[in-house]
């Protein structure tokens, strides 16, 4: 898919070129941070399946391909603003300052990987949402924190994320509907990576570009190349500007194309063609921007190879005291869900305790005694 042909809004090229003058903010240091942590939560993401791949995580969402997209939305929002994520936001979460090990700590299992620090001294604590597996439920979770925002007069804004397969669904169109209708502080990002698993975008919707749904809302839609790190942050600036001065939601379709498999329990080459993918990494985000760089003279190759020990070094790191945790208890998960649980929930509670405890004896050989 050549997305360089359709109109769109885009400052760079897909060989690196400017093809609009840059926006005011775009000034140097900042275009190299958007490229430094491109590329470091690229590296991590290799890493993350070679983890799951050896059985050290749990089935895991590679964002192979999304990273513009991801950390233009992380660094657009303040810090006060809440993030209603969907599973393939690793950059999003990392660039609103959620450390490497505590998304492993998430897709290993473990509960504490949901228990962000604050990153605001306003706010005594994170409001960030969890990653959503459900498809598109975020965004009714986003309508109603942005809901409570207006009601409470915050200068506040929620952003809701979700895959192009998550527009087909009741609780996207009703969430657009209600961010219409309501007035509330709300963006909405899709990333259109045109496959929702084994479904291609033609087979899922008609409509010409998904951003059209924002006409049936009432509310702004802007299409960006979701490969230009510079054309999503300045449409997320321009929406979160509007919906933080009560002029309403926005939603954004960032076209993109998912490089890797759905998910480390997906196997895509039995889809989609491998000269499709071949043609889709000439759009790569991270290759764009790095190459626009390099020709102004704002990036080296020596840069490049400091920089890749760094991002080595930290996700080691994080990978080191990710192993060296304690192994969450199989009863976390309700232990942390609910502040008071049911009678039922006690009895399904003691029933998974009991089935660990079955399942631990029988691998330890207990059965065999």
């Amino acid at each position: 898919m050549n997305i360089q042909t359709q109109p769109m809004h885009r400052y760079i090229d897909h060989r690196g070129n400017l093809i609009a003058p840059l926006p005011e903010w775009a000034n140097d240091t900042l275009l190299q941070q958007f490229y430094r942590d491109m590329v470091l939560v690229r590296h991590y993401d290799k890493k993350a399946i070679a983890l799951q791949r050896t059985g050290k995580l749990g089935t895991y969402p590679s964002h192979l391909g999304a990273e513009a997209i991801g950390i233009a939305i992380g660094s657009a929002m303040q810090s006060t603003d809440v993030l209603a994520p969907y599973y393939r936001d690793m950059p999003a979460l990392w660039a609103r300052g959620i450390s490497m090990l505590q998304n492993l700590q998430y897709w290993g299992g473990d509960e504490l990987g949901s228990s962000f620090p604050s990153i605001s001294p306003d706010i005594p604590h994170n409001d960030d949402m969890p990653f959503c597996v459900p498809i598109s439920t975020q965004c009714t979770h986003a309508v109603g924190i942005a809901a409570a925002m207006k009601i409470k007069g915050l200068h506040r804004v929620t952003v809701a994320t979700c895959g192009d397969g998550a527009t087909s669904k009741g609780d996207f169109l009703e969430s657009l509907n209600c961010a219409g209708v309501w007035n509330i502080p709300l963006v909405f990002v899709i990333n259109n990576n045109q496959w929702a698993i084994s479904v291609p975008l033609h087979l899922q919707c008609h409509a010409e570009h998904l951003v059209d749904k924002a006409k049936g809302a009432g509310i702004k839609g802007i299409m960006v190349d979701g490969n230009d790190i510079v054309a999503m942050y300045d449409a997320l600036l321009q929406s979160l500007d509007q919906a933080r001065k009560g002029k309403g939601a926005t939603l954004i379709e960032a076209v993109s194309y998912r490089l890797c498999d759905h998910t480390t329990a997906d196997d895509a080459s039995r889809y989609r063609e491998d000269e499709e993918v071949k043609q889709a990494w000439q759009f790569d985000p991270i290759v764009r921007l790095k190459t626009y760089l390099i020709n102004q003279n704002l990036w080296s190759e020596d840069e490049e190879s400091q920089w890749l020990d760094i991002c080595h070094q930290r996700i080691n790191q994080a990978v080191e005291q990710y192993l060296a945790l304690t192994v969450q208890a199989p009863e976390s998960a309700f232990d942390y869900l609910y502040e008071k649980a049911d009678p039922d929930l006690h009895y399904q509670r003691d029933a998974l305790i009991n089935k660990a405890m079955r399942m631990e004896k029988q691998n330890s050989g207990g059965n065999n005694g």
